[in-house]
């Protein structure tokens, strides 16, 4: 019994591709809450809406870095790093645009909330474009894991 347990460990945490699948939802659910929040708020600095915004998007844009290392892991290990072209590469130019928007979302809402300015207009458009980016990377990345046939 013990033997399997620890076999079933084994073969999650070296699974050519598992980290990045488990690891990827965390900053699209972040992100889209952290959009939501901000929405709900409608701009307004003080609201509870809006802090919970902000750590949101946050927790998203540090969540993003180890997303995108192990998607090139995934690669790599999975795919043998082989030349990038069809959905794979269609699949890493929208994560990679998705994840500068998620920081960028951030930077906007860091930069705010340290100095005495009203949110910036611009941000919402920033922030849907990149629901936008992250809802195609998703998609495209299905077809890539296999998930979406």
């Amino acid at each position: 019994m013990t033997n399997s347990i620890l076999l079933d460990i084994r073969t999650m945490i070296l699974e050519r591709h598992a980290q990045h699948v488990v690891l990827i939802h965390f900053p699209i659910a972040l992100f889209m809450s952290g959009v939501a929040f901000d929405l709900l708020s409608r701009g307004k600095r003080d609201s509870q809406l809006a802090r919970a915004a902000y750590i949101n998007l946050s927790v998203a844009a540090l969540t993003v870095l180890p997303a995108i290392v192990t998607g090139l892991l995934a690669w790599q290990l999975a795919f043998g790093g082989t030349r990038l072209d069809g959905i794979m590469l269609f699949h890493l130019l929208a994560a990679s645009f998705a994840a500068l928007l998620v920081v960028a979302s951030w930077w906007i809402h860091w930069r705010t909330r340290r100095s005495e300015l009203a949110l910036f207009r611009y941000r919402i458009p920033v922030e849907l474009l990149g629901i936008i980016l992250i809802t195609v990377a998703a998609h495209t990345g299905g077809f890539v894991s296999g998930v979406n046939q």
